[in-house]
């Protein structure tokens, strides 16, 4: 992985910011700070060490620039990737084509088999978000617990290595920024621990957090509970 110094993050982009300039060769990476989509994106970026590549563009989502949709990315979600006179988005896709189209290291192993474990951890990952997100409105400790199971099962198939396929790879990038929500809110609101007799999340989430691109990602715990409370516990 590239290391570069700290990354100074410009301001997000309101409704009154200027429209930047639009396919001038330059890359740019909109996204928003809080955003745990855009979080794969970015750290994507980051670990790839494209911090000089690809800019920027964070946006405030409660006061977005109208010339986001009118101009940029129609569909007006985060994140999207302005690269080579287009705009992609989808943050499945977006991992997928950073760690395709630029230089710095792979992140998907050459091992079929272990390509084909990322295929089926990609394919579960709505269930696994979906089931959590569920559970905020009933029982976490019960409701969610399988789908922790889930991940610490899947982090025993391979041994080569802390994360799901061994090295780190889009596999996590995937997943962390939503545990890393999961695990604050679970713990703040419900006191459920999720590394609680899964030791291999446990390491998997201390291992994520040593590395420089995953951490300067992170949500402001505060800033999320509030808005996790807001959204499923205050409409209960």
């Amino acid at each position: 992985m590239a290391t570069t110094a700290q990354e100074n993050l410009p301001p997000p982009l309101d409704s009154k910011a200027e429209l930047p300039p639009l396919f001038d060769g330059t890359p740019r990476l909109y996204i928003s700070y809080s955003c745990p989509f855009a979080q794969r994106a970015w750290i994507t970026r980051n670990y790839k060490g494209l911090q000089d590549k690809i800019k920027l563009v964070p946006l405030n989502l409660q006061d977005r620039p109208a010339w986001y949709k009118e101009k940029v990315y129609p569909v007006n979600k985060i994140p999207a990737l302005e690269h080579n006179g287009k705009v992609i988005g989808e943050s499945l896709d977006l991992i997928k084509y950073v760690d395709s189209n630029f230089e710095g290291p792979s992140l998907l192993p050459d091992d079929p088999e272990k390509r084909k474990f990322a295929d089926e951890l990609f394919s579960h990952i709505d269930t696994f978000t979906n089931d959590v997100y569920t559970s905020f409105k009933g029982d976490p400790a019960k409701q969610a617990g399988p789908a922790f199971d889930y991940l610490e099962e899947a982090l025993d198939k391979f041994d080569d290595g802390p994360f799901f396929l061994g090295q780190f790879s889009q596999v996590d990038i995937a997943y962390i920024p939503f545990v890393e929500r999961f695990q604050i809110f679970l713990s703040e609101e419900f006191k459920y621990d999720i590394t609680a007799g899964r030791p291999k999340l446990a390491a998997w989430i201390e291992e994520l957090n040593k590395l420089d691109a995953y951490k300067s990602t992170k949500a402001n715990p505060k800033e999320l509970v509030e808005f996790y409370r807001s959204r499923f516990v205050a409409k209960q």
